[in-house]
């Protein structure tokens, strides 16, 4: 059973905006929202309850942002309710029971959609105008609705690059997969890792090849060419990819266990593992973008998706304007820079990019990006996990071979789409 850490937290501020920092002195915004205005224009300080879900190492920063966001507002008597819930979990909690959910939680900009779809999120229109220009497009693109509406705060990216030890390959080498593969390390050295059988990475090959889901904008449900030439011949690489016998499929977190023995060279992970990789590779500890695969003759960049961990508001909050407050709050510059200082997590405003360009995970990660295709933010991404895990696993399990790749992409395309059944 979960955990839960309860930290209850209650500040009476003074009437007075003059001692406040922050936009303590901004008048609320409500513009594309129905919020009522925070204390009816007479003055009084209104009691503010907003409960919380977030992750176990932002507790103590969580409880930190909520007593300088109270400092800023002394409008309201709040009282903040903040448990650990995973990013993982917070929607189908959500989902289960929506009254008793928490007011402002974590959720992966990819998941939006459906729970936009389903009534469970408020648009946040609170200064609206001000978060379209902290965040680059891609960020604001990934929380955005159909409505053209925002229904999230992003605060960090969450995506995947490649860490290498510069010991054993230099910064021109790690750019070709057939390179790395090409260069002997000696006995028992892998060179290249990834994780082919997973459907958050195995989708790199297939753009590289040439491929779009769901159009080249992401939005159409039924498309999805996977199964044309350019996917016959993704599928066909990494199917010699996985039996290179330099080449190692990251699984159960075996290629972090081989790089801190030195058996392998790259490994393909996101910044959440940034400390835990330069421990292990210490003095050799390196990091470029994704490296390019040779398709039928011709170099091609791995692209990955891209996406965000954010915070969403309950559209039900009974304190609809304090909390689109309280999520700028917690996502703002100085806020994403606490938390990358604290626990190492990544910002995604883009001002905050020059200020940290000394470190070398992050580096990597924003060099990425320019290659990176927006993870699709349409409900119809919920149908791509179950097949893609299919065709990895069939793939790395040499269950699927040059007879039957036609037939197991198109089953593949047909179980996404649903447009190939007669």
């Amino acid at each position: 059973m979960k955990k839960l850490f309860t930290l209850m937290l209650v500040l009476v501020m003074a009437l007075s905006l003059s001692a406040c920092g922050g936009d303590g002195g901004k008048a609320p915004d409500n513009s594309g929202t129905n919020a009522p205005s925070a204390s009816g224009g007479s003055g009084e300080v209104q009691d503010v309850t907003l409960k919380i879900w977030t992750a176990t190492e932002e507790l103590e920063l969580m409880e930190k942002m909520g007593q300088s966001f109270a400092a800023a507002h002394p409008e309201y008597n709040l009282t903040f309710d903040i448990s650990v819930m995973g990013i993982d979990e917070s929607g189908s909690n959500l989902k289960t029971d929506m009254d008793s959910a928490a007011d402002i939680f974590q959720q992966a900009s990819a998941s939006i959609p459906e729970t936009m779809q389903k009534g469970l999120l408020l648009p946040i229109g609170y200064d609206e105008a001000n978060l379209r220009a902290l965040y680059p497009e891609g960020a604001i693109s990934a929380v955005t609705g159909e409505d053209g509406l925002l229904y999230a705060v992003p605060f960090t990216p969450n995506t995947f690059f490649m860490y290498y030890n510069k010991s054993m390959f230099n910064e021109e080498e790690v750019k070709s997969v057939e390179t790395m593969l090409a260069k002997d390390l000696g006995e028992g050295v892998y060179n290249f890792s990834f994780q082919v059988s997973g459907p958050w990475y195995l989708e790199s090959f297939f753009y590289a090849a040439g491929c779009t889901m769901f159009g080249p904008d992401g939005k159409d449900p039924s498309s999805m060419d996977w199964n044309n030439a350019n996917g016959i011949a993704a599928a066909k690489y990494m199917m010699d990819l996985v039996n290179h016998p330099k080449y190692l499929e990251n699984k159960d977190g075996i290629a972090m266990n081989m790089l801190r023995e030195g058996k392998l060279a790259t490994h393909v992970d996101g910044t959440w593992n940034a400390a835990e990789v330069q421990k292990a590779l210490g003095e050799n500890y390196a990091a470029a973008p994704l490296p390019t695969i040779n398709v039928n003759g011709k170099d091609c960049q791995l692209r990955n998706f891209a996406d965000y961990k954010t915070y969403a508001i309950k559209s039900n909050t009974a304190y609809p304007l304090a909390a689109q407050q309280f999520v700028e709050w917690i996502c703002n510059e100085e806020n994403q820079l606490a938390r990358y200082e604290d626990q190492g997590v990544p910002p995604c405003i883009t001002s905050l990019g020059d200020k940290l360009s000394d470190d070398v995970a992050l580096a990597a990660l924003l060099a990425q990006s320019e290659y990176a295709v927006a993870q699709p933010n349409i409900p119809q991404i919920n149908e791509y996990w179950t097949p893609a895990t299919a065709l990895g696993e069939g793939i790395y399990n040499k269950e699927i071979t040059e007879s039957n790749i036609q037939e197991k992409l198109d089953q593949m395309v047909d179980a996404v789409t649903g447009t190939l059944v007669e």
